[in-house]
């Protein structure tokens, strides 16, 4: 097996580190794959150190931050974790793909399976109602988790009427100051990492609305401005940003969030339901 490059790295710049970062390195030279699937927070935890202090080695290793860190540990890893490659041969081809049809299905419902023991009842039903309270519910994301952001807002758009998507960062972060104790921001994060979703929750905390994150990690530097959080199963690492088996697991959160809201207000939501249906009739044949 072929040295892993960024590993080397680590082990030639060791001696240079301090004795925190080296608490960091430590941790990652003995569970280099772990780490791939561990939040900043989650690793911090586990060397026992801040979260400033896996930021500062980050940096010490010439990378602009964890993301970036993750990545080039993933990119050592890539070709050495290769199971198998499509060949030329028809047969094996077949094979193949037939392999990878299996192999995605049990990953889609490992995602689903996860995401259900991972479902906190307490939590839930603290994000739904909320969700019942709020005056105005507003679903962010950033790039891949956008677009679940904007499936949310269609959802609840058309069984409250209170329900509203913004993709611009820039327009999220405006909005977020605009927002009062009687609004409620859900944030789809899965790394709960991003700068643009974690400074919108900052300025939505200062301006009092409620937050909540449907996210992979507990403990992230999202959900510490988070009232609630969600958690969606499937592991996803650096090389495979914007999967679809952790969508599918965030999905499945969206649904269960969007039945027990029709259910719990069910008058109110058949009625919005109903005209909503009525708006685009004329658009169907």
């Amino acid at each position: 097996m072929e040295q892993n490059h960024f590993i080397q790295s680590i082990e030639e710049t060791y001696h240079s580190l301090t004795k925190v970062e080296k608490k960091v390195a430590d941790y990652v030279l003995q569970n280099p794959r772990q780490v791939l699937f561990m939040s900043i927070t989650d690793l911090a935890d586990a060397c026992q150190v801040g979260e400033t202090s896996v930021y500062r080695f980050c940096r010490t290793m010439n990378l602009q931050g964890y993301q970036e860190f993750k990545m080039q540990l993933s990119l050592g890893m890539s070709d050495q974790d290769e199971e198998w490659a499509p060949s030329a041969d028809n047969r094996n081809l077949e094979k193949s793909l037939k392999d990878s049809v299996e192999s995605l299905l049990q990953k889609h419902v490992e995602a689903l399976e996860e995401t259900y023991r991972l479902l906190n009842q307490e939590s839930f039903e603290g994000f739904l109602e909320r969700m019942e309270k709020a005056r105005r519910i507003f679903f962010f994301g950033v790039s891949d988790s956008q677009l679940i952001a904007q499936e949310a807002g269609n959802k609840f758009m058309s069984i409250s009427g209170k329900a509203y998507s913004i993709s611009d960062p820039h327009m999220q972060a405006v909005t977020a100051a605009s927002m009062t104790e009687e609004d409620f921001l859900v944030i789809f994060s899965y790394s709960g990492a991003t700068k643009d979703n974690i400074y919108t929750a900052k300025i939505a905390r200062q301006a009092g609305a409620g937050i909540g994150c449907i996210t992979r990690f507990q403990k992230s530097p999202l959900s510490a401005y988070c009232d609630v959080v969600l958690q969606c199963g499937a592991n996803e690492g650096p090389m495979e940003g914007g999967s679809v088996s952790a969508k599918i697991g965030q999905m499945y959160l969206i649904d269960l969030l969007y039945q027990e809201y029709w259910r719990r207000n069910y008058e109110t939501s058949r009625t919005y339901r109903e005209n909503a249906s009525k708006a685009v009739m004329d658009k169907l044949y």
